[in-house]
């Protein structure tokens, strides 16, 4: 409390009292969440929950070339206050097919030739810079420093500056404990402890702008930091590691962004959760996004994905060398139509490196694309963003007359502006020619998936892949916080599916037969919990077939939702939820290496009897993490089941009429 009053002290200094100051109340369509803008030496506002001082100051503005400083020593000129109460009606539907958007806003103009825009939703506020000061800007920095009340914990993700696939391990922090050399990604979630409630930082419609990132002093402020625009890169050899993807910054401007000097900046977003499971239900990046706009979406067709890579294509008992090569893809082709996938990737390896153009001699493009067109599965292509940057008409020409559906795109590491503007040509330049997009080696989804809805899905998440190589990262718990933080952003291309599953004690990483930490019912209910319009099958084929109730199960499973209904949810600990598709509802399960039991409430079902089909650990499954057991039985939206989850442990449900 002593230092929470210091806090006051210290802000009080920062505008004058009385009628020097300015003030404007923006409150939420609820009336519970307040925003209050002060207009003094430096602009800012303060954020309450029901009376609760989520935000005690959060001071912002921007900083331009040639002394122009928008919100310092601002000016009100006009206060515009207005309503909106809509509804989306996403083309893909990634948590729900209808998304309300109801929020009260406020329009500040200042004089000085900006405004500011602020939202207020029931459960997030969110605001962005207008500038209006001509054709172009250098801008040399923007702040967004919040106070945070004393005692907070964050779940802090320490990046290096500035090349970052994030791709790290969640560290649970009080946010005073952080370094002015420690950088945190986005999303950021800050656990309130002391007021029992969460606020989550993000950013949404993302363009043209670096991303956005905070540091700390060792104190409750948390500072806005940016990737500067970079000036020139290292050169690379050819033929040196790594030398036609991971291109890396050598110098800088002195600048953030060069951009238009007449556009709106990105919104800066404060979620605010008093549940965990109102992490699981917000949707206010997806809200932010500019609006679509593609005049037609029909061709874009989210689905599963039978995935090479991960399992190194690992084939046993076929009668010919597996690999990078036509006979192995028309392999993997047979098996997603044989089981109702809608696609195959060919991952790294189809082309000659630095030139997409070129197909290396295994490869037979069209009799691998005209034998997935003759039994309906679509192929897309693994490329190197570099290389992909260099050659994007001629090589998206020619996967357009090959036919292919889509580019999976890897290895971007940054999101320095021109990197970010690469995310917006390239989805342009794909939607233009009816290709679907996959981003891997990619920043947090920040919007552009509303924008152009033929962007399926973004890595930016420590996936599967990790059990290649390390027990650290892909562990149940981490698991466990990625729905209520990294997918909070959007989509995430986490690669599920493994059939080799083994507890701690007994995983091996072995790259060429990978395993998966915790059980087989983990894995399961991943395709039930984890958004991913364009989902994968990370498994071989023959794995798969040597498990045929769970790849049936799998198949299933839809990508887009009609429904979501959280039934149980606690950050870092275990996630449940319920989704619907059509007529048929998915269940989903997991926890962390702790056991545990819960109960799950089925009243979201509409009157009727009901059958379920479970899958869930078995008995033996703390020991051998394959161990599962299937059954089928009755139930009503009057049933409550209580499951039990092994460490590490998953369950997931198909409920049909």
């Amino acid at each position: 409390m002593i230092r929470t009053g210091f806090l006051f002290l210290s802000l009080a200094a920062l505008f004058p009292s009385g009628l020097e100051a300015q003030h404007e109340l923006l409150t939420s369509p609820d009336g519970s969440l307040k925003v209050t803008v002060i207009a003094g030496k430096q602009l800012g506002f303060t954020l309450s929950d029901q009376g609760r001082l989520l935000v005690p100051w959060a001071g912002i503005g921007m900083d331009l070339a040639g002394g122009i400083r928008p919100g310092t020593s601002p000016v009100i000129r006009r206060a515009i206050h207005s309503t909106v109460d809509q509804e989306i009606l996403p083309p893909v539907a990634i948590k729900d097919d209808r998304i309300p958007d109801h929020y009260n806003q406020l329009l500040l103009e200042f004089r000085g030739g900006y405004d500011l825009v602020l939202r207020a939703y029931n459960d997030a506020v969110a605001y962005r810079f207008i500038l209006r000061q001509g054709d172009t800007v250098d801008v040399r920095g923007e702040q967004f420093d919040l106070s945070i009340p004393a005692g907070s914990w964050m779940y802090y993700q320490g990046v290096t500056r500035w090349m970052n696939a994030y791709e790290h391990l969640y560290q649970y922090r009080p946010v005073d404990s952080l370094e002015s050399d420690q950088t945190n990604q986005l999303p950021l979630l800050i656990d309130e402890k002391p007021l029992g409630v969460k606020l989550l930082l993000t950013e949404s419609d993302l363009y043209d702008y670096p991303g956005l990132y905070f540091t700390s002093r060792g104190d409750d402020t948390l500072r806005s930091i940016f990737p500067p625009a970079v000036k020139t890169l290292q050169p690379r050899v050819r033929g040196e590691d790594g030398w036609d993807r991971e291109i890396v910054p050598a110098t800088d401007q002195d600048y953030i962004a060069r951009t238009s000097g007449n556009r709106a900046f990105p919104w800066r977003i404060l979620a605010v959760a008093n549940q965990d499971a109102d992490l699981l239900r917000n949707e206010i990046v997806y809200k932010l996004g500019e609006p679509d706009t593609l005049k037609e979406t029909s061709w874009i067709h989210p689905g599963k994905v039978a995935w090479d890579w991960w399992n190194d294509w690992n084939l046993t008992g076929v009668d010919f060398r597996a690999g990078v090569n036509t006979e192995t893809y028309k392999y993997y082709i047979g098996f997603a139509a044989r089981n109702g996938l809608q696609y195959i990737i060919m991952d790294e390896g189809w082309y000659e490196l630095g030139d997409l153009t070129r197909t290396v001699p295994s490869i037979d493009m069209k009799q691998i694309v005209d034998d997935a067109a003759s039994k309906g599965v679509g192929v897309i292509l693994w490329c190197s963003w570099w290389t992909l940057n260099n050659q994007m008409d001629q090589a998206l020409d020619l996967f357009k007359s090959w036919g292919v559906k889509g580019v999976k795109v890897d290895f971007m590491d940054r999101d320095d502006q021109y990197v970010v503007d690469f995310y917006w040509r390239l989805a342009a330049a794909a939607a233009s020619r009816h290709l679907e997009v996959d981003f891997h080696g990619a920043h947090k989804p920040s919007g552009l998936f509303r924008t152009y809805p033929n962007i399926l899905n973004f890595e930016g998440v420590p996936g599967l892949e990790q059990d290649k190589w390390t027990n650290t990262l892909t562990t149940p718990e981490m698991a466990v916080t990625l729905p209520f933080i990294r997918m909070f952003a959007g989509p995430m291309d986490y690669t599920p599916g493994a059939m080799r599953n083994a507890q701690l004690r007994d995983f091996r990483p072995i790259n060429s037969n990978p395993m998966s930490l915790g059980t087989r019912c983990q894995q399961l209910a991943m395709y039930v919990l984890y958004d991913a319009p364009l989902q994968m099958l990370a498994d071989n084929p023959v794995a798969y077939e040597r498990e045929p109730e769970c790849l049936e199960f799998i198949s299933s499973v839809p990508t887009t939702w009609d429904t979501t209904v959280v039934l149980a949810a606690k950050v870092a600990d275990f996630v449940a939820e319920a989704r619907k598709h059509g007529g048929t509802w998915f269940l989903g399960a997991m926890t962390d290496w702790t056991p545990r039991d819960l109960t799950l409430d089925l009243s979201f079902l509409p009157e009727g009897n009901y059958s379920i089909e479970i899958f869930q650990d078995g008995i033996n499954a703390d020991r051998n993490g394959t161990d599962y057991k299937k059954i089928t039985r009755m139930v009503t939206r009057n049933d409550r089941l209580t499951i039990h989850l092994a460490p590490g442990g998953g369950w997931a449900a198909r409920i049909t009429l």
